[in-house]
């Protein structure tokens, strides 16, 4: 059989489909021709073998970690996560409505599917009302680019294993099959590419909710691997010789060891052999005993923001939308961060060593909502003033002040330049810092005016005179320390 593992078979004359709890993908013969042909010549290649001995990284963690992680991404500080998919056709709950909804405790899902549509109506059809029609490429990268961020990372594929490009494997369950008929990957990444310098990344999620390949491999206790060699595998490397992401976002891991998913055998190609090979950096989701312990930056959960140094890079992904990444119709205002909480969320993370990846969620018909533009164009505005002490910064040795505890540290690369970040106007325009740290008789300017500020040493402190006619509805203000030669 050319699919193994399927639970439900149905022949036809032309095509068949198989389906296990309302999953039903359709193919035609010479489809699952190419497919099994691809698939054989990549299994008769040896390409899920260990890597030859003489390549730069192994198939092992104890390889595989040595690898350095490129300096575009601990210099970016900022990128725009953006989850798009199927789930915003309902735009309910969360990007996992269709998990929600068959599950025991989805009351509230299953609510309103009762409400709004047939009893007999199939997650399937929303993806004819997932049409993109107003999703405008060069509108999208601008928009991130003028929020400051220096890399995005699109949904390829969330747990509903819909797919944003025309996958070979992934028959009538992609974006160009049905819906938009559009690669909106090829589209999008085409616009980042052209129209700013932004770095093009691609998050991808390894099991699927209903997948009937996946569930026989778990109902075998993955001891069988068939979805991983015959779905995944190949789907990853389409992906990347295709789209030549600079990263590759891992989710979705957690039900199967690393060695199920093949994931060591995946980056060694990746490391040695890939199109990318030299600039892409990946995350720690590739196993269920993976995350925070192997892999690129770690990511540990999301919403990480551990608020101390890290010995190892990481990332803060995050929402905007404090309760979905995916968009919701039923969100309200005080659901969105605001643009001092997002500001602030971005301070901490990069002074203990992180980069921030803010998530927004577009609707169905590709409009990315006033309020997610109005936060990303904020924090670009403020980041045009205070980017300094962000991009291209480092930790210091003290991330934040023992005096003033809501100021916190970076430092140029070069350590000439000490900033801190004010989280909160003090008292009587004067601030007072603790960190033992700070250099001797420096030179101090709050980079928004451009002014050179009065300190003094007092005790233990130095204190600083800040400008009275400083702008307060700031979301934060940054001081930069000079040593005066």
């Amino acid at each position: 059989m050319i699919l193994r593992g399927l639970l439900l078979l149905c022949y036809c004359a032309t095509s068949y489909s198989y389906q296990a709890d309302n999953y039903v993908v359709m193919m035609n013969n010479d489809d699952v021709e190419q497919w099994n042909k691809e698939i054989s010549q990549k299994e008769m290649n040896g390409f899920l073998e260990d890597e030859p001995r003489d390549k730069p990284y192994q198939a092992t963690w104890d390889s595989l970690d040595k690898r350095p992680i490129p300096d575009w991404y601990e210099d970016g500080k900022i990128g725009v996560f953006i989850h798009w998919g199927v789930f915003s056709v309902p735009s309910f709950g969360s990007e996992w409505f269709w998990k929600n909804w068959k599950s025991e405790s989805g009351k509230k899902y299953q609510d309103f599917m009762k409400a709004h549509y047939a009893p007999d109506f199939s997650y399937q059809e929303f993806a004819r009302d997932f049409t993109a029609e107003f999703f405008n490429a060069t509108q999208w990268s601008e928009l991130f680019k003028a929020a400051g961020a220096r890399y995005v990372v699109l949904t390829s594929k969330h747990h509903e294993g819909f797919t944003l490009w025309p996958s070979k494997y992934s028959f009538s369950w992609n974006s160009v099959d049905v819906g938009p008929h559009k690669d909106l990957v090829g589209d999008l990444a085409q616009a980042v590419r052209q129209n700013t310098d932004l770095k093009f990344g691609l998050y991808h999620s390894m099991y699927e909710w209903f997948n009937p390949m996946y569930l026989n491999d778990k109902n075998n206790n993955f001891e069988t691997d068939t979805f991983v060699t015959q779905k995944i595998y190949p789907e990853l490397l389409e992906l990347v010789n295709n789209y030549h992401p600079e990263v590759i976002w891992s989710d979705g891991d957690w039900d199967a060891s690393d060695t199920y998913w093949k994931s060591k055998e995946f980056l060694a190609w990746l490391y040695n052999d890939s199109p990318v090979k030299d600039t892409v950096v990946v995350n720690d989701r590739w196993g269920s005993n993976i995350p925070c312990h192997h892999g690129g930056y770690y990511t540990c959960t999301d919403r990480y923001n551990p608020g101390v140094l890290q010995p190892h890079k990481w990332e803060n992904c995050m929402t905007i939308d404090r309760n979905s990444w995916g968009f919701r119709r039923n969100a309200v205002l005080a659901d969105y961060l605001s643009l001092k909480e997002l500001v602030h969320e971005l301070v901490v993370t990069v002074s203990c060593g992180g980069n921030l990846l803010m998530n927004v969620g577009p609707t169905k018909d590709g409009i990315i909502a006033p309020i997610f533009e109005e936060r990303l164009r904020g924090l670009g505005a403020w980041l045009a003033v205070n980017g300094e002490a962000i991009y291209g910064s480092r930790p210091w040795s003290v991330q934040n002040d023992t005096t003033t505890g809501d100021v916190w540290y970076t430092q140029s690369a070069n350590k000439q330049n000490l900033y801190a970040t004010l989280l909160s106007w003090p008292k009587y325009d004067t601030l007072c810092l603790g960190a033992k740290e700070i250099p001797d008789n420096p030179q101090i300017l709050l980079l928004s005016n451009s002014v050179k500020l009065k300190w003094k040493k007092v005790g233990e402190t130095i204190c600083v005179s800040l400008p009275a006619d400083a702008n307060k509805g700031e979301p934060a203000w940054t001081l930069r320390f000079q040593k005066k030669e």
